[in-house]
């Protein structure tokens, strides 16, 4: 999702429309020096394409040769892919997923309940509730699970469901009962989405922050992270940290170098886009405002 939310962010950057292609069968071609042998019932795999230019006309020579080389479709402007639907327009990309989030609705939620408008209320303190009713544990990881997935488009919800997916073992009520809270608030922002412009400004940004000792069970804290490009929000994050923090300036460096880690991961994806010099600049920049960043946590 990361390397998809990439494109669509370069995309509306530069202006271009994206397509998209459907492989109907893709096989490994190669030389073979010796015999061999393979099971080859059901040997298909399926994929698709996304592809883009600021010339529609070679988008459609590409798509054409193609098509003629190999056994593809083409499937016109990308406005669906892996559960995301994509609106192109001249001044941006907005990405949404409305229709999973109303099967989400549809197959959890609450019958005539009323939407929240916070996906978590904010003095809620989650722990083991030993004391607990249980509740369908099967049930629960099945709703934690499509909630993660729509983090895919939802970063004003992975907070909640970061928390709420730490109680997936023996969930009780409690669990449940801020599970189904977040299903309500998203209820509520059935349409909310991402929306990347088109701007000039293309600098990658970070921000981080953790709070200290917040985890009631193992007074571990969390850290949170977001990258933009330009004005792009194209990666997000909030994790509880492995270790115990011993001052809040510990927990600050572990989350500033988290952040760090997280785009040094990314500068693979974002060579296969852009050029060296623009990603050389991006990062040294980078690695200047973090080094600071860190640095003056302990000054």
């Amino acid at each position: 999702m990361e390397a998809i939310r990439l494109l669509l962010a370069y995309a509306a950057h530069c202006g271009f429309k994206l397509f998209q292609m459907d492989v109907k069968c893709a096989f490994l071609n190669g030389i073979i020096d010796r015999e061999r042998f393979m099971w080859l019932n059901h040997l298909v795999y399926v994929d698709d394409i996304i592809f883009g230019s600021t010339n529609e006309d070679l988008c459609a020579d590409f798509a054409k040769l193609m098509t003629n080389e190999f056994d593809m479709s083409m499937m016109g402007e990308l406005n669906f892919f892996l559960d995301l639907q994509i609106k192109q327009t001249a001044e941006g990309i907005f990405i949404h997923q409305e229709k999973y989030a109303k099967e989400l609705v549809k197959n959890f939620g609450p019958e005539c309940a009323k939407p929240m408008g916070t996906p978590m209320h904010p003095n809620i303190k989650l722990d083991k509730d030993e004391h607990g009713r249980d509740v369908d544990e099967t049930r629960h990881r099945g709703i934690i699970g499509s909630l993660m997935y729509l983090t895919s488009s939802r970063p004003d919800i992975i907070q909640s469901v970061g928390v709420c997916s730490r109680f997936q073992s023996k969930p009780k009520e409690s669990h449940l009962s801020a599970v189904k809270r977040i299903i309500r608030y998203v209820l509520g922002t059935i349409d909310y989405g991402l929306w990347f412009p088109k701007t000039d400004s293309f600098q990658l940004v970070g921000f981080c922050d953790a709070d200290f000792v917040g985890d009631r069970i193992d007074r571990r804290s969390t850290s949170g992270m977001c990258c933009f490009l330009g004005k792009s929000l194209i990666v997000w994050s909030s994790k509880k940290q492995a270790t115990v923090a011993l001052s809040t300036a510990e927990a600050e460096y572990i989350a500033a170098s988290s952040c760090y880690i997280q785009f040094v991961n990314s500068e693979g994806q974002l060579a296969d886009i852009f050029t060296k010099p623009l990603i050389e600049e991006m990062f040294c920049k980078l690695r200047t405002e973090l080094g600071f960043l860190i640095s003056s946590l302990f000054s």
